[in-house]
Order: structure tokens, then C-alpha cells, then sequence
């Protein structure tokens, strides 16, 4: 009898001693933290501040957004750029009446879809009408826009450039993604930051980047402005009038000739003082030559 209770006790003791054994497997098991952003497990994850674990860091690159890469030369395989180009072109013409042609210019850039960037019309020094015009309108209608400006008169000369800026445009490109993946770097490093003086330096470093990002975007608003819409300066005269610019005019004349006269009265005097010294200073050693002169006993 006394076995049968011993065995009991023994079997018992054994039971709870496996329940223990259980359940702290699997206390063990579930005292893990989850990864907290969804992907794979990172080894280390909860046991040092992100900021001070160099295994942390190692996490936090590995789930900062990275944006799609940006080829650095034309003609990748990832991805291509068109040939971005710009285009100008300047233009003088002789027309009949410069008001009226200026105003022509402005429309046909404005129907083309563009608009008129400067426009100056004024006299020159001789009575001469003259203007300019600067359209810029979408670089599709450039052709178009330039054959419809020559038509309005005698074209005395024109010249167009092509600018190829397609190197510049991909350059930038390629800046604008590097300070965006650094920025998103730095912000996921300031949202693990426990210290006062590490928030303020990674700020310092958000600002610096952020300040080069947007003079890069400035530059590429620049280049694709100067990409879409060509720009077309034209230059306007007169044919000049037969017999020159004015008829005869009498009065015209005879002041001319007045002031021809007292121009030479002037010559005069500007001659007459300038050599007055001269003659002074020979006068006075002229006459002092025939004083000693005749103060000499004559030759016998």
C-alpha cells in the first residue's frame, strides 16, 4: 500500500514538473518583440535605443525608402532621357510701318500659344522708327512661329541656335534624387532620436540638405522652362525715305552757316592767343638785337 502511494507522488511530481517546463518554453517564445515595420527580423532590434546601436543603424538604412535610381548618362537601359534641346532665334526685318508690325508679332506669338516676353518701339537719333520683340512661344511651333514672323517683311538677317542641354538636365536629375534619398535618411533618424542635441543636429543636417535640393529644383525648372518654349527676337526698321530722312529746310541752312561762321571767328581767336606769346617774346628780342646793335661802334 505504502508503494502504490509512493508511485502516486512520484507520478504527480513528474506531471507538474513537465507543466513547469512547458510553460516557461513558452514564455520564452512569446517575450520576443514583433519586428515592429513588417519585414524580416532584425537581430538586435529591441535590446539598444536606435540612435546609440550601430546594429539599430544598420536596421534603420535597411528600411529607409530608397526612390527609384536615376541613370547618370543618356541611353541606359533603366531609363532614358530625350534630347533636350534650346532653341532661339533672332530676326530682322524692314517693314513699312513698325507699330503696326510689332503688334503683328505679338499676335502670332500668342496664337502660337506662347507669350511676348519684351517689346520696345522708339525713334533713333535721325527720326528713324524703329523696334523690337521678344515672343517666347512652345518649342513645337517654333518652325511654324518663325516662318509666319519672316513673312511680315524683307528679311535682312536671321540666325537660330540649338542649345543641347540634355548632359545638364540628367546631372541634375541625378542631384535632385541623392538630396531627396538623404533627406529621407535623416528624417527616419530623427524619429528614433532620444536627445535634445541629436535632434538639433540632425535638423542642422536636413536644412543643409533641403537648402541644396531646392536650388537644384530651381535649376531644373529653369532648364525645362528654356526646353518648352523657344524663344524668337525680332528686330524692326523702316526702309529709310528717298533723299534722306528730312526735305531741305532753308532756315536749317542759314543757321548752319551762321554757326559755320562763328566757328571760324573762334578758330581765329583760339589761334591768335595761342601764338600772342610767341610773337610777344620774338618782338621783344627782336628789338633788343637792334638796341645792341646800335649801341656798336661803326667799322672803319
Amino acid at each position: 500500500m505504502q508503494k502504490k502511494i509512493l508511485v502516486i507522488i512520484a507520478v504527480c511530481i513528474a506531471a507538474i514538473a513537465a507543466i513547469a517546463g512547458a510553460a516557461l518554453l513558452l514564455g520564452g517564445s512569446s517575450s520576443q518583440p514583433a519586428n515592429p515595420v513588417g519585414g524580416p527580423a532584425v537581430a538586435g532590434y529591441g535590446d539598444a535605443p536606435a540612435w546609440s546601436s550601430s546594429r539599430a543603424d544598420t536596421s534603420l538604412v535597411a528600411y529607409a525608402p530608397v526612390p527609384t535610381a536615376v541613370p547618370t548618362s543618356v541611353g541606359a537601359d533603366e531609363q532614358s532621357f530625350d534630347t533636350k534641346i534650346i532653341r532661339t532665334a533672332d530676326v530682322t526685318l524692314e517693314v513699312q510701318n513698325v507699330t503696326s508690325a510689332a503688334a503683328t508679332v505679338a499676335a502670332i506669338g500668342t496664337g502660337a500659344g506662347g507669350y511676348v516676353s519684351t517689346t520696345n518701339i522708339g525713334t533713333d537719333y535721325s527720326g528713324q522708327p524703329y523696334g523690337s520683340v521678344v515672343i517666347r512661344i512652345p518649342a513645337a511651333n517654333f518652325d511654324s512661329t518663325l516662318s509666319g514672323v519672316q513673312a511680315l517683311g524683307t528679311v535682312k538677317s536671321i540666325s537660330t541656335q540649338g542649345q543641347d542641354v540634355t548632359e545638364e538636365y540628367v546631372d541634375v536629375q541625378a542631384q535632385i534624387t541623392a538630396y531627396q534619398n538623404q533627406i529621407a535618411q535623416y528624417n527616419l533618424i530623427m524619429k528614433n532620436a532620444t536627445k535634445v542635441e541629436d535632434v538639433l543636429a540632425v535638423q542642422q543636417q536636413i536644412d543643409q540638405v533641403q537648402t541644396s535640393l531646392d536650388r537644384v529644383n530651381g535649376r531644373m525648372k529653369y532648364l525645362n522652362s528654356q526646353v518648352d518654349y523657344s524663344t524668337i527676337s525680332v528686330s524692326l526698321q523702316e526702309p529709310a525715305p528717298v533723299g534722306g530722312t528730312q526735305g531741305h529746310d532753308f532756315v536749317a541752312a542759314i543757321n548752319e552757316g551762321i554757326a559755320g561762321f562763328f566757328a571760324v571767328i573762334d578758330a581765329i581767336i583760339v589761334f591768335v592767343i595761342a601764338v600772342l606769346p610767341l610773337a610777344i617774346v620774338g618782338c621783344v628780342a627782336y628789338a633788343g638785337y637792334r638796341f645792341w646793335k646800335g649801341r656798336r661802334p661803326a667799322q672803319p
